[in-house]
């Protein structure tokens, strides 16, 4: 099938090129002629592991291509994909679809026949129906079929979350886009993805949903993560018996310096948004979003405090992305942890496998260097700040013998405390408390336990005193839940 993908950001270069390897033959466009013509010479705009040599191998296919300038929309496309962004406003941290609203209308112009327009962008509910009414308003010859194909590709696997999906939703009650976008996704249905038909609101509100839970189950392990320091518990053990739970479930159950990224931070605002406009008040969103915001500072007095005097210190920073597998930092913890150790008069040295370019351009006063061991070499204390598997292989025996100072802070638990101490580091970490070093708790004194005299003690129970078994029985199933459960 001949599909145009509008955007060649994160979601549309993923979603163009993937697209491809399922056979169809896509065109992206994008109105920077500057990025088009670098991804026609072979140059990714973004970091994202994999897919490099997938956009290579789909444009000598034939099945992949890249345009700018007029909109390719010849008799020969029968679906037009919108992944444009949808950034926080800047007046009420709403999403901003001025880019949407700006295609939905280049799209009725440049039509010259009936097609489906399917928004993968992150919009809110609502959105579908304002981009339908452009497109009458522009074109009201021609029929358009406004569908929510909401994406769910987490950055550092998004191949693979493309390729097998938990699910595919597709929000429209229209039965002729329904079919067409079974077409669309049948290669991956076939090898037993999930294809769930919705209303087209329902799917624009499945994605907002889905991102505000998994950011309130972050924020909501972080906190876990401070009551284990103080009530001298392992985080890591709570995460790993409350993950095996099947309700619950391990995902996202990792405690660290909070949420960052393109996706948690923007869609939570959003949804807050939307939410204000229909006067209704999502309280666990607003809590989310508050301790997140709360956690990125607490962090930086976290490290001040390991090293007892930041001024003049050096620090040797272990990833400034706000995540592996990617060298996305909008929203990363990094940038306020960062910002705090600057205010404290701490030099910075960092090192980031991917995170370079973006990181020069956003801290400039900070020195760069071109390895691990390279940016520990003399520092005074270490801080690790984004899970890059490399940093779990370090030589801490080297480690130790290339830093001036011996504090290794560790804000996601990566590398065993055990280890660390072994090797002469003092080791910082989250949720257990001797990785804090903080003080124990002290000895709550319990009153004494009076003795029972022999008159005072209970009798021993005789087969009559006991309930019959039936009305055990009654009563056990009078206190199970509608889930089988006992409540």
């Amino acid at each position: 099938m001949r599909i145009v993908v509008i955007g060649t950001g994160y979601v549309g270069l993923v979603t163009g090129a993937c697209l491809a390897e399922l056979g169809h033959d896509i065109t992206c466009y994008d109105t920077d002629a500057g990025k088009i013509a670098r991804l026609q010479r072979g140059e990714m705009p973004i970091f994202e592991p994999g897919l490099e040599e997938l956009v290579k191998s789909e444009v000598a296919a034939g099945r992949l291509s890249f345009a700018s300038g007029a909109l390719p929309l010849d008799r020969r496309v029968r679906a037009v994909f919108v992944a444009v962004g949808t950034p926080p406003s800047a007046i009420d941290h709403s999403a901003d679809l001025s880019a949407v609203h700006a295609v939905a209308e280049a799209i009725g112009r440049a039509a010259v026949r009936p097609l489906a327009v399917i928004v993968k962008s992150t919009v809110p509910v609502g959105t579908g129906e304002a981009v339908e009414r452009i497109l009458r308003d522009v074109r009201p010859g021609i029929a358009f079929d406004v569908v929510s194909n909401p994406e769910f590709l987490r950055e550092g696997s998004a191949l693979a979350d493309f390729r097998a999906p938990d699910r595919i939703v597709v929000g429209t009650s229209a039965k002729p886009a329904r079919r067409l976008l079974a077409d669309i996704y049948r290669p991956l249905t076939e090898r037993g993805a999930p294809l769930v038909f919705t209303e087209r609101a329902s799917a624009e509100m499945i994605k907002y949903a889905a991102n505000a839970f998994l950011a309130a189950k972050i924020a909501f392990i972080n906190e876990i993560a401070d009551l284990c320091e103080a009530a001298d518990a392992d985080v890591e053990e709570v995460s790993l018996g409350m993950g095996l739970d099947r309700r619950i479930g391990a995902a996202f159950l990792r405690p660290g310096p909070g949420y960052g990224g393109s996706c948690f931070p923007k869609d939570t605002e959003a949804l807050l948004a939307a939410a204000q406009g229909h006067g209704v008040q999502l309280r666990l969103v607003e809590s989310t979003v508050a301790a997140n915001e709360g956690r990125k500072r607490a962090m930086g007095r976290r490290v001040i405090r390991a090293l007892g005097e930041a001024h003049g210190r050096t620090i040797a920073v272990l990833g400034v992305t706000f995540k592996a597998g990617t060298d996305d930092m909008r929203q990363a913890p990094s940038l306020p942890i960062l910002a705090a150790l600057r205010a404290a008069g701490a030099r910075l040295r960092i090192f980031d496998p991917e995170g370079m370019a973006h990181a020069r351009s956003l801290l400039p006063e900070a020195d760069y260097t071109r390895s691990a061991y390279e940016c520990l070499d003399g520092a005074d204390a270490a801080l690790l700040l984004t899970d890059w598997p490399e940093f779990a292989a370090l030589d801490l025996a080297r480690v130790k013998a290339s830093m001036r100072g011996d504090v290794f802070v560790d804000l996601r638990n990566m590398l065993s405390p055990e280890r660390l101490r072994a090797a002469g580091l003092r080791a910082f970490g989250i949720g257990r408390r001797e990785k804090l070093a903080m003080p124990a708790p002290l000895p709550v004194p319990l009153p004494p336990v009076p003795a029972v005299r022999p008159s005072e003690a209970m009798p021993a129970l005789s087969p009559a005193d006991l309930p019959p078994l039936e009305l055990v029985a009654a009563a056990k199933a009078a206190k199970t839940g509608l889930n089988g459960h006992a409540t």
